[in-house]
């Protein structure tokens, strides 16, 4: 019947799309961050079924190498922060780091709420995060990349069976992919990353003190949409946020003015309320207490996406 249809265009297609290159950032300007699963680990009978032990993997764009490249068997919200914070403090600050929606970056995997703690603590450093569209791994290709050639090349030739053994495997492979395995990127020419480009880039180091509010600049003039509760009442992060009472039930949206730090809330294109911003902290930190506080929240953003909303990768 579909084919028929189609003969006598009855179905309308879409046209294809065609793909346009990006052009190839500098060494250390951007960097793909992103997870991947050891698969030959077995489910563990009394504890994780799945995602025993995965790795954590930065890859730099602009000359293919592996950043960082960390095995774990615990990573959630909290620790995969903590371990980019030390990835960046070991390594300096790219300009851009992109990842998928996985709900350990983003919180929800709409990505369409306020920024995750992840998300916040890269902004107050200056570092712009880039998060790829649902379903779309093409747009994050080169951590993706080394992925599929640590799979083939690596585990399951070696077949990691526990934590100890992966961390083994991926200390040779990482060195063997930056120094000796010839890349085919336009840019290394067949070269090993690290050979092609021995000099590593010089990036800006983590700043001592931390702005907790800037990532506030980067949520100027946008909109949420939320239905209030039986109390008047929506959730906006981790904050309730309290407007009316009479309009309980009703759908309103809210704008967001960042540099005044006020949330304007309408409904049917008439505002309603402005609101001032909660749990923000006017005030600078060192930049150890500012990580505490961010795993601090990643912690319970954590706990309240577990319960609410599937995993997505």
């Amino acid at each position: 019947m579909w084919k028929i249809l189609t003969q006598n265009q009855r179905i309308q297609h879409s046209l294809q799309s065609i793909a346009e290159p990006e052009e190839r950032p500098a060494p250390g300007v951007e960097w793909g961050l992103d997870f991947h699963d050891v698969s030959t680990v077995p489910a563990d009978p009394t504890g994780k079924q799945q995602h025993v032990v995965e790795i954590l993997n930065l890859v730099d764009h602009g000359s293919s190498a592996v950043v960082a490249s960390e095995p774990a068997s615990d990573y959630n919200a909290e620790t995969a922060l903590r371990k980019v914070a030390e990835v960046l403090l070991e390594q300096g600050c790219p300009d851009r780091i992109r990842l998928d929606r996985d709900t350990r970056w983003v919180g929800s995997w709409t990505a369409k709420d306020f920024p995750s703690p992840l998300l916040r603590f890269l902004q107050c450093l200056g570092i712009e995060p880039r998060i790829c569209p649902p379903q779309r791994p093409d747009k994050n290709p080169f951590v993706e990349r080394y992925h599929r050639n640590f799979k083939y090349e690596c585990q399951l030739i070696e077949c990691p069976t526990d934590l100890l053994s992966t961390v083994e495997v991926n200390q040779r492979y990482v060195h063997f992919y930056n120094f000796e395995r010839p890349n085919q990127a336009m840019t290394c020419g067949n070269q090993p990353p690290r050979r092609k480009f021995p000099e590593r880039p010089c990036l800006s180091t983590v700043p001592h003190t931390v702005d907790p509010d800037r990532w506030l600049l980067e949520q100027s003039g946008k909109t949420y949409k939320r239905k209030l509760d039986t109390k008047g009442c929506f959730q906006l992060g981790n904050q309730i946020y309290y407007v009316q009472q009479k309009r309980r039930r009703q759908v309103v949206v809210i704008w967001v003015d960042g540099k005044q730090r006020t949330l304007h809330v309408f409904a049917d294109r008439v505002l309603i309320k402005s609101l001032p911003i909660k749990g923000l902290q006017n005030c600078l930190m060192n930049f150890q207490e500012y990580l505490d506080l961010m795993c601090k929240e990643a912690v319970s953003l954590w706990r309240h996406t577990q319960q609410h909303t599937p995993r997505y990768r």
